[in-house]
C-alpha cells in the first residue's frame, strides 16, 4: 500500500539543484523533495508521497493522522524495514515453505509463487 504520509520538516537544503528537506515521520526519518512546495519551511508539516513533499498541512491535523496510523500499524507497513520483516517472516519467508522474499531496490518485497 502506498499512503500520503504527514511529516515535520527538520532541515531544508538545495541539492544539485533540487531542494530537499529532512522530514520526521513520527520518528521514521526520510529525504524528501521540495519542489512541488517551494516555499515550505522548517517546522512546519507536508503531506509526503513516494519521497514527494504534496501539500503544506497543519499541525494538528498532522499529529492527529500520524497517531492514527500508527495505531492502525500503517507506518510500520509503509516505513517498515523489509531485511527485518523478512527476517522474522516463518521459515521459508514466503508462507510457503520456498525461500525468502526477493527484496527490490524501492523496499517491495516479491514473492515466487
Amino acid at each position: 500500500m502506498c499512503l500520503a504520509v504527514p511529516g515535520k520538516v527538520l532541515d531544508i537544503e538545495e541539492r544539485d539543484g533540487t531542494r530537499m528537506a529532512t522530514v520526521d515521520f513520527g520518528g521514521v526519518v526520510k529525504e524528501v523533495c521540495l519542489e512541488y512546495v517551494p516555499d515550505l519551511k522548517v517546522g512546519e508539516y507536508a503531506i509526503v508521497h513516494v519521497g514527494f513533499a504534496l501539500q503544506r498541512l497543519d499541525e494538528e491535523s498532522a499529529r492527529h493522522t500520524l497517531a492514527l496510523f500508527e495505531e492502525l500499524g500503517l507506518l510500520q507497513e509503509e516505513f517498515g524495514d523489509p531485511w527485518e520483516e523478512a527476517a522474522a517472516a516463518p521459515e521459508g519467508g514466503d508462507g510457503a515453505g520456498g525461500t525468502p522474499p526477493a527484496v527490490r531496490n524501492d523496499g517491495s518485497r516479491e514473492v515466487s509463487r
